[in-house]
């Protein structure tokens, strides 16, 4: 499959600023899509480079689609989707991480959702990113939903190991995550096994709510950070991004 343009966009950026930063945006976890939107708006306004809609439970149908719609309009960065089921797709979205959950005991969630929604991302003309989706201990609400067995978290060669499974398989993306509202982040060590053990962007997220946290996990080899839970919580959200912008690409 060709390179995309969001994907393009993604290596481009990487290359040139080292790092880069998601901020993604769960529907439900907000009070009102109006606020899920304004939320998309701050986080472009302050530095973001992917605005991502998505997640576990709930976010699909209207509500998606609203979220989506409104948050391309608020903001010229890429707006993509993060599926936690079949449902979770919009037709008003840039890309949609097509993962593949690496470490399910589940084969639904390593290649069933993916059949049964190819053919809709394809007549949607919805860009696939292809994803190696990775679910380190806590794992969160997608490790229980998704069967996964979780990576101990002081087991980086697990991690290391299904990461180049995934790349060897033809993914693009590779995605550890240790789930929503996690305790901690991954830890650096199995951050920078995992850098080691691929040539593929890497992607990193849950737990990170600090600057000071995603310029650790950079400087371990992540070319990428995804935060969720720390815009939700914060009362200046451009504020904020602007300080993790400036955090992992210094």
């Amino acid at each position: 499959m060709p390179i995309g343009k969001v994907e393009k966009y993604i290596r481009e950026k990487i290359k040139k600023e080292k790092a880069i930063l998601s901020v993604l945006i769960d529907p439900c976890d907000y009070s009102s899509p109006k606020k899920a939107i304004e939320t998309a708006r701050l986080a472009g306004a302050g530095g973001a480079d992917i605005v991502v809609v998505g997640g576990s439970i709930g976010a699909q149908g209207g509500l998606l689609d609203e979220v989506v719609k409104g948050s391309k309009k608020e903001t010229k960065i890429p707006v993509v989707l993060f599926p936690g089921n079949i449902a979770t797709i919009s037709p008003y979205a840039d890309a949609i991480f097509f993962m593949s959950l690496l470490n399910s005991g589940n084969p639904y969630w390593i290649s069933g959702a993916q059949t049964l929604s190819a053919p809709l991302i394809q007549k949607l003309k919805i860009e696939p990113l292809p994803v190696g989706y990775i679910l380190v201990e806590p794992g969160g609400t997608a490790g229980w939903i998704g069967d996964a067995n979780l990576v101990p978290r002081n087991k980086p060669k697990i991690a290391a190991a299904l990461a180049l499974a995934g790349q060897f398989s033809g993914k693009r993306i590779i995605f550890t995550d240790a789930g929503s509202a996690a305790f901690a982040p991954i830890p650096t060590e199995m951050v920078a096994t995992v850098k080691k053990a691929i040539e593929i962007p890497y992607l990193v997220g849950g737990g990170i709510k600090t600057p000071e946290q995603a310029e650790k996990i950079v400087e371990a080899g992540a070319d990428w950070i995804q935060i969720g839970t720390a815009v939700e919580g914060t009362k200046d959200v451009k504020k904020l991004i602007s300080q993790f912008v400036r955090a992992i690409k210094r």
